[in-house]
């Protein structure tokens, strides 16, 4: 379990690394698979910016405490992170974004950094 548990971890981490990336670097693809296309020319390409610092750091945070402080501490941070997913999903839903993308990516990210978490507590 505790391999699970590391790998699934340092996935999720990774991941947002990407997305970050991604946001910063691909702005409107970004924002399409996001699930609210935005033209990062106009008025939102600063909002872009900072998803992809956001996501970029949750990364390289997640990735410092699995490395530094363990996997309780990255456990608690899972669980707290959790809430990011859970409001992408109102934020998609809330404007105009598919049912399919909220709850097909967001909700059920919030799900597996959720399963992350219990995973990471049990080791």
């Amino acid at each position: 379990m505790t391999v699970t548990a590391y790998t699934l971890a340092i996935v999720l981490n990774l991941f947002c690394v990407f997305l970050g990336y991604r946001f910063l670097f691909q702005p409107a693809s970004a924002a399409t698979g996001y699930g609210v296309p935005a033209d990062p020319g106009g008025d939102a390409g600063a909002y872009l910016t900072i998803k992809g610092l956001r996501d970029g750091t949750f990364g390289l945070v997640g990735l410092a405490l699995l490395a530094f402080a363990g996997a309780g501490a990255e456990a608690w941070f899972m669980l707290c992170v959790a809430l990011v997913p859970l409001g992408d999903t109102l934020i998609v839903l809330r404007h105009g974004g598919t049912k399919a993308v909220a709850f097909g990516i967001h909700f059920a990210t919030a799900v597996v950094v959720l399963i992350s978490a219990a995973l990471l507590f049990a080791v």
